[in-house]
């Protein structure tokens, strides 16, 4: 079913500015899209409003055949931790808390995590992180880091996943890395994945770019 936005918009502020204009776009199950654009086009607020972090100011957005836009506040959380995973350029990781223990953190939500240990541990192995299981993210490098980040987004077999600027803060090696997880996670998992990038080149890694300028979709 995917995830359909029907003519989405988003103004903030008083006086309104406007960010987002009359979007409507469909993004089929298991498809690897790129969102792309100068700063300042949209493309976040784009993709915060497809993951429901957001709200539209007005249009609508269905996600495996549900309007998100009308869901109640706590089935909306359950919703979204059950069938999404999120990364962002900055990994968000918890000072306090192990390698495993933050990748396990959103089945703690849900008391899943003795359950899930397995799965946390062979995500760990896959994005070369078996050693370091017991280390605290100071003890990790920034590419390290990211690929927690990864990890933890990934624990509850999301069926979507949506990564803003995911390679912003690493260098090209770690970035090319992350960008072939995030690539396997499409085409090896079959999740569908809503990634924002400015790299020309990382955009051409997903199956399909969608490029916005001044809050519009000017080219797919």
């Amino acid at each position: 079913m995917g995830i359909i936005a029907k003519n989405v918009g988003k103004a903030f502020g008083k006086p309104q500015v406007r960010v987002l204009n009359n979007i409507s776009l469909d993004v089929r199950d298991g498809e690897f899209v790129s969102l792309t654009g100068k700063s300042g086009a949209g493309k976040s607020t784009l993709l915060y409003i497809l993951s429901s972090l957001d709200d539209a100011t007005e249009g609508s957005v269905e996600i495996s055949g549900q309007d998100i836009t009308k869901m109640e506040p706590e089935e909306l959380y359950r919703f979204r931790n059950q069938k999404m995973g999120f990364v962002f350029q900055f990994h968000y990781l918890i000072a306090e808390l192990t390698a495993i223990q933050n990748v396990l953190m959103p089945a703690m939500k849900f008391k899943e995590d003795k359950k899930r240990r397995g799965r946390a541990e062979m995500l760990l192995e896959q994005f070369g992180l078996k050693e370091k299981l017991h280390r605290y993210p100071r003890q990790l490098s920034g590419g390290e880091q990211q690929r927690l980040a990864i990890a933890r987004s990934l624990i509850m077999e999301p069926q979507y996943l949506f990564a803003d600027e995911p390679t912003g803060a690493l260098d090209t090696t770690n970035a090319e890395s992350v960008m072939n997880i995030l690539r396997d996670c499409s085409s090896i998992q079959k999740m569908t994945v809503i990634m924002v990038t400015h790299d020309p080149d990382f955009s051409l890694m997903a199956q399909r770019q969608i490029r916005l300028a001044d809050g519009k979709i000017i080219t797919e």
